[in-house]
């Protein structure tokens, strides 16, 4: 098999990729830097070097790794010998027993049991942030494998976690490089940019900026307007007040839940949790082991549909394992839904602590329609919308709990650091 790929590295992607040995870099380049292109022949490279090893690169959805890398991969194996193409699943097969996949992140669960020499994450920010955790880095385990993780901002999100945090561990290696550092536009192209885009999309897609606002994001005001007002915040769970719990379930999906508390007119989200691939009994024991006392638990509408396989309802199946106390959601469009939201965001303090929750909430957003020119009405649906959806259950039925839900006869907001204390009232 040749050792010569049909590929000339860009000076940055060797200097920021390629000759470095650390195990795990995360590499934020501007758009149009050829940072997918890099990534693919980095694997293909190493696919070649290391007999019978295993690489996989995942994209945001299936459908993008299909239509972003499947040709990239192909054209620049092009004259490896032995070299073979499964476009079913999109796979390039080598003559040493090598392999490199291509994957989506909408589909965690394909994931799930295979095990990787190395793997890149490509426009990480739109991606679920437990998908490393949970699924590739054990996979990586038995090979001392590598992540690579590469795109472009959206927001502070994990990508923009994982940035930050690859400058202080050791085997992290973390670079931004905007067009200033790259050179790879001319400047006619830049200025053409800067006519036709907004500034922040200018300075998110070219100049990396991860403090520019998300595109299209649907709750972009009402966090805005909590930062402001300092209701993100650290918050401890009050032992006076009772929990409610709202949820959204999936099947292959993810499963989300939230757990409020709410006082007068005050409404409190102190923890969050998510989980992937897990039966019910899971998140009956995850509830179970928070401590809390709990008013009520708010479940999606299509809880009370019938499983082909088994004749139960998902409703019927949590009542068998002991949850009590179940409030089935109003079943009202998305678009009532997301109004329902934005009438009790001026009233949600929300836990600082909920990271993974919040960068969800900030990237749910809005489709654009190129065909319209417009964004469509309904969201995107992707891994953040199960977080949206739980918030959106719980706004649609707060108005009928009860509302203090007292253990004892006053309350206060409890924060963990005294300085903060506010007063809503």
């Amino acid at each position: 098999m040749p050792k010569k790929i049909l590929y000339t590295p860009r000076h940055w992607a060797l200097e920021h990729i390629h000759d470095r040995s650390e195990r795990w870099k995360v590499i934020i380049v501007h758009r149009r830097g050829g940072k997918t292109t890099a990534c693919i022949n980095h694997l293909i490279r190493d696919a070649m070097q290391i007999n019978g090893s295993r690489y996989a690169y995942i994209a945001p959805t299936y459908k993008q790794a299909k239509n972003i890398a499947w040709d990239i991969l192909k054209s620049h194996c092009i004259d490896v010998q032995g070299v073979k193409f499964n476009e079913s699943e999109l796979r390039a097969d080598f003559g040493n027993g090598s392999r490199i996949t291509l994957y989506g992140a909408d589909n965690p669960d394909s994931l799930r049991g295979v095990a990787l020499w190395g793997v890149v994450f490509d426009e990480y920010s739109q991606q679920p942030s437990n998908i490393f955790s949970e699924i590739i880095r054990p996979a990586l385990a038995d090979n001392k494998g590598y992540a690579l993780w590469i795109g472009t901002p959206k927001g502070k999100n994990d990508f923009y976690r994982l940035f930050v945090e690859s400058h202080n561990k050791k085997n992290w290696y973390g670079a931004r490089l905007s067009v200033e550092d790259t050179g790879e536009l001319d400047d006619d192209e830049l200025e053409d940019a800067r006519i036709t885009m907004s500034e922040d999309e200018y300075k998110q897609e070219f100049l990396c900026s991860f403090e520019a606002h998300i595109k299209g994001s649907v709750y972009k005001q009402e966090l805005e307007k909590a930062r402001k007002e300092k209701r993100i915040l650290p918050i401890h769970y009050d032992e006076q007040l009772q929990v409610v719990t709202s949820w959204d379930l999936g099947m292959s999906d993810k499963t989300s839940i939230g757990f409020f508390q709410k006082y007068s007119n005050e409404l409190r989200l102190i923890d969050y949790y998510e989980g992937t691939g897990h039966g019910l009994k899971h998140y009956i024991d995850v509830i179970n082991d928070k401590g809390y006392t709990y008013s009520e638990h708010i479940l999606p509408h299509d809880v009370k549909v019938r499983e082909l396989g088994t004749g139960r309802t998902r409703l019927e199946t949590l009542e068998s394992l002991g949850l009590t106390n179940l409030t089935v959601a109003k079943n009202i469009g998305i678009i009532e839904g997301i109004n329902a939201v934005r009438s009790i965001f001026n009233r949600l303090w929300i836990h600082e602590g909920l990271e993974e929750m919040i960068n969800a909430l900030s990237q749910y957003r809005y489709d654009w329609d190129d065909r319209l020119g417009r964004y469509r009405v309904k969201p995107l649906h992707d891994w953040t919308s199960h977080t949206a959806d739980m918030l959106r259950y719980f706004a649609v039925m707060e108005h009928m709990l009860i509302s203090e839900r007292r253990i004892k006869s006053t309350s206060q907001i409890n924060f963990i650091d005294s300085s903060h204390e506010v007063s809503a009232y």
